[in-house]
């Protein structure tokens, strides 16, 4: 192995002028000498693990390759001298789930070397190299390691941990807002904005740190911040200029105006404080939990404590929306590995007979196959783009917005496989305006819109794709903010509201039990919901068994195809279990987990969840089991929902005391009733 000292290295690239194709081998073997490490025909000569030009598809279309790519370590790519690399970055991104997803992406244009990491889950951080820190002993080794250690690029920040910190911190500026008077609808909205705000300039929405700086310029005072904030918001509102700086068109109605609230000098010190998060870390699946515990007044008491994980959520999602998904995908995929193979044997006969008859035909034959194959593509790629996902209880958005993802991320597997394939296929067709929601709470319906765009425009950066067309907001009006089980109509009289079709619902209905209802909802809201349900729902059933009811009905209306719901662990028994009855006669359970621990409001409670159809899924599955049938009370034993009351057993046993509310005494009232005289038996 030669070697070359960081000297005679710094000296021979300095004042190359070589092209990318030219440079970029040369550049890499030398940069492999200087540090002690084989080069890639060295130590892997058929290309398995360490290989130039990996291939690899790219989602801009065409054949793409990685320069560099060393398997588990990292993912190289050149660009000349002064090119730009964002864009470098960018088509890494594009194609990096291709190459197994490597730590590190890393992108060159000779005179810079930029490690940017690619941990899963943890925060993204970048390392620049320019030629003179070759010079120093401790840039070498932190080079060398990407080669051989690239663990040691990973941080130990979390995108869970950014999100409570941040979290944490607006809730203090919501408490000191809401002190000097503002009403917390207000308060609730202008944090909003920031937050937006804070996310926007580290994605390349705004200019990078332009609000970070309003925040922490020196001598800022309350006024002047709000003067400024207005002249962004009002930029925001339509696009236009703050300062010497451009400002895209966000607004989607959370910039249609450019109101401000005056910010005392503790709340400008937290926010500068809270400015030098990475912003664009943030994870979108428990964002609105999080910040809606600050935003609204009465769920202060839920700060710091637990929240519903993304894997959690993903065990409803994923069998629910994406299963019957991803098996298309796999029909999908075998016919495009048919018409592949087709393409290859035409380019393989054209080596056998070139006549001019011959080539024509081939010609047509090339031209028929590959329209065949854009065209199978095109179709998958329409109909994810076309399937709607309803939560009717949607909360800040955090179901809603892991479909989202599941769709995109199926989505670019296609799109890579058909530039792989040497398609041109381009921005995702998968969006937002595929989510709908219902949710009655006015803060959690503001931060799920907010939630949604933010995790969509996340993972378009994430992707290589860039940012969505202006404005780069755009209002969910799919969200909607209402009652999802009792209405109104124009005489007073109770009605069920009208859910929006959907192939498929998933979500997480607020659990309430029926002994808490009357307390919690009214008598009169209580009364009127039962008797709209009237034989269909128990009067005994809990709160959520409404939301099972309203899914069956859409799936036996054929509006939509499958749902997924949680409640507690109780719908298997007593009233409860009667919605899953009905469920089972107009259809069937097809996927199901009988007790499972979860997090609601913080608090530890055990769930069931259960996905239904019409009866055309023939797989079942309860507790990671497969099973022939799934009974409604959650079992796949003998059925015993049918059992029979034996007569020999009439009258003999009763369900005994049973608490039913708050009853607790002191012990010397107790002890004193129970030593007192007189019940009708004569005894204490």
């Amino acid at each position: 192995m030669a070697q070359i000292t960081p000297q005679e290295f710094v000296a021979k690239w300095r004042n190359a002028t070589v092209t990318e194709r030219a440079a970029s081998q040369s550049h890499f073997n030398d940069l492999c000498d200087l540090l002690g490490h084989p080069k890639p025909l060295e130590a892997d000569p058929h290309g398995e693990w360490f290989a130039f030009e990996k291939g690899a598809g790219k989602a801009s279309g065409g054949q793409g390759w990685a320069d560099v790519w060393k398997q588990e370590c990292f993912a190289w790519e050149y660009k000349g001298k002064l090119a730009n690399l964002d864009k470098a970055y960018a088509q890494l991104l594009m194609y990096a789930g291709s190459l197994d997803n490597p730590p590190l992406l890393i992108v060159s244009d000779i005179d810079t070397i930029r490690i940017h990491t690619n941990f899963t889950n943890t925060v993204r951080k970048t390392h620049n190299l320019t030629l003179d820190d070759l010079l120093k002993p401790e840039k070498l080794d932190l080079l060398r390691r990407a080669f051989t250690q690239p663990d040691a690029f990973r941080t130990h920040e979390t995108t869970t941990q950014v999100t409570q910190e941040a979290a944490a911190q607006f809730a203090k500026i919501a408490q000191l807002l809401r002190t000097y008077g503002n009403p917390p609808a207000e308060v609730a909205h202008f944090l909003i904005r920031l937050l937006f705000c804070l996310f926007a300039e580290d994605v390349g929405i705004l200019p990078p740190k332009l609000f970070s700086r309003l925040v922490t310029r020196p001598k800022q005072n309350a006024a002047a911040f709000r003067d400024q904030l207005h002249q962004l918001f009002a930029a925001m509102m339509e696009g236009g200029y703050f300062g010497v700086d451009t400002i895209l068109h966000v607004d989607g109605g959370l910039f249609n105006n450019d109101s401000v609230l005056l910010m005392d000098s503790d709340s400008l010190q937290t926010l500068a404080e809270v400015s030098r998060l990475d912003w664009g870390a943030i994870e979108p699946a428990i964002l609105g939990t999080l910040f809606l515990r600050g935003l609204d007044p009465s769920k202060r008491s839920q700060l710091g404590a637990h929240f519903t994980s993304k894997e959690d959520i993903l065990l409803v999602v994923e069998p629910v929306l994406m299963a019957p998904l991803r098996r298309r995908w796999e029909e999908v995929r075998a016919e495009a590995a048919k018409l592949a193979a087709e393409l290859a044997q035409i380019d393989a006969d054209s080596e056998t007979d070139k006549s001019a008859a011959a080539l024509a035909k081939r010609r047509t034959a090339r031209t028929r196959a590959r329209t065949r194959l854009a065209d199978l593509l095109l179709a998958f790629r329409q109909e994810l783009a076309s399937t709607q996902v309803l939560d009717a209880a949607c909360g800040s958005g955090n179901f809603l917005y892991v479909a989202l993802r599941l769709l995109l991320d199926l989505e670019k597997e296609v799109i890579n496989l058909g530039a792989s394939l040497g398609g041109t296929i381009s921005f995702p067709m998968v969006s937002p305006s595929q989510l709908h929601g219902i949710e009655i709470d006015p803060y959690a319906y503001e931060l799920a819109q907010t939630t949604i765009w933010i995790g969509y425009i996340q993972w378009l950066r994430d992707n290589g794709f860039g940012l969505p067309e202006e404005p780069i907001l755009k209002p969910l009006d799919a969200i909607r903010l209402m009652d999802a089980i009792l209405a109104y109509d124009e005489q007073g009289q109770p009605v069920e509201p009208e859910w929006p079709q959907a192939d498929v619902i998933v979500g997480n209905p607020p659990f309430l039990g029926d002994k808490k209802m009357r307390s919690e909802l009214g008598h009169e809201y209580v009364e009127d919901l039962r008797a709209l349900y009237a034989g269909r729902v128990p009067g005994g059933a809990d709160l959520v068994t409404y939301w099972f009811e309203k899914a069956r009905a859409q799936v036996e209306a054929g509006t939509t195809k499958r749902a997924g719901l949680l409640a507690t662990n109780s719908i298997r028994g007593g009233a409860n279990r009667t919605v899953l009855e009905r469920i089972k006669a107009t259809g069937d359970i097809f996927w199901a987990v009988s007790d499972h621990e979860w997090i609601l409001e913080g608090a530890a409670v055990n769930v069931s969840m259960v996905a239904f159809d019409a009866g055309s899924e023939q797989a079942r599955e309860l507790d990671s089991r497969s099973v022939q049938n799934i009974n409604a009370d959650l079992t796949a034993a003998v059925d015993l929902v049918g059992a029979q009351q034996l007569p020999e057993n009439a009258r003999i046993a009763f369900i005994g005391t049973q608490k039913g509310g708050p009853f607790d005494i002191p012990y010397e009232s107790a002890h004193t009733m129970l030593q007192s005289k007189g019940n009708p038996n004569g005894k204490p």
